[in-house]
């Protein structure tokens, strides 16, 4: 059984359903000079663009880097055909002065994915886990989400279509490859999409810090899907009432919250450790 979405395509096709803890501080966002047109994104920094070229959804349009760094893609990756050896400098004036891009940017097509291809994908996997993202607007937090669910195998990270992140190449670095492993998915509207995922069997559990119960007393075996609130608002009404159930992490002292990418990382560890038990 496959748990984790491996980017195949841009749209290739892809059992009972048993947890709003995510308040997060938004970082600290990279400038990006350079425009592109619609559905292109410029991506930097070495696992970024290695993880890109390997993906074969994604089409690579334009490769700049520096001779070091380009020499050091080719030995990971192997011939880059597209490439132009270029200056820091140069890189500098598509990425952005701030963007840590290692010597090396990719001007790419964005990746597209369907909500209903990803749901397919899974149907045959019991443990399933999708995460939600409701109005996580930071890139930097959402590339982190994305990181933890590819390492801990969930299926795909759902977005709205507005008020959320878009593919961008500080969520990428952040990402540090798991934007080519791992779908992110938008959604036209989020609570339907919600409703779409409790058809195909998820139990939808809401992280909030204000829930009674503890995340790690609820049984998250089968098929989950993780519901993240936005940073500093949690979850918005709708998108919590349509949980089966909320529950919030167990805090000490007089914190209230972690940040959104923290507490979505220890919501998938819990998932990941009750399904190992059985």
């Amino acid at each position: 059984m496959r748990a984790q979405v491996e980017v195949p395509s841009t749209k290739e096709r892809g059992e009972g359903r048993p947890a709003k803890d995510s308040r997060g501080g938004e970082g600290r966002h990279l400038k990006e000079s350079a425009p592109s047109r619609a559905g292109e994104v410029w991506l930097y920094g070495h696992h970024a663009v290695a993880a890109a070229i390997a993906n074969p959804a994604r089409k690579m349009l334009r490769l700049m880097g520096t001779t070091e760094a380009l020499a050091k893609m080719t030995e990971e990756v192997g011939a880059l055909g597209q490439a132009r050896p270029c200056t820091r400098r140069e890189i500098d004036s598509v990425v952005g002065e701030d963007a840590v891009h290692q010597g090396i940017a990719m001007l790419s097509r964005a990746l597209e994915h369907n909500l209903t291809d990803i749901l397919e994908l899974t149907s045959t996997n019991p443990n399933a886990c999708l995460v939600v993202l409701d109005q996580v607007t930071d890139p930097h937090n959402v590339g982190a989400i994305l990181r933890s669910a590819a390492a801990f195998g969930a299926s795909a990270v759902i977005a709205p279509d507005r008020h959320a992140a878009d593919e961008s190449g500080a969520m990428a670095k952040s990402a540090s490859g798991a934007l080519d492993k791992i779908a992110y998915v938008k959604s036209t509207n989020l609570v339907r999409a919600l409703e779409e995922i409790k058809e195909h069997q998820f139990w939808l559990v809401g992280l909030d810090a204000d829930a009674p119960q503890v995340l790690g007393q609820l049984k998250l075996g089968g098929r989950i899907a993780l519901v993240v609130g936005a940073e500093g608002e949690g979850l918005r009404r709708l998108v919590r009432e349509t949980c089966d159930h909320v529950a919030r992490l167990p805090m000490a002292g007089d914190m209230e919250s972690l940040n959104v990418s923290n507490a979505a990382a220890i919501a998938l560890y819990e998932k990941v450790r009750q399904d190992a038990k059985g």
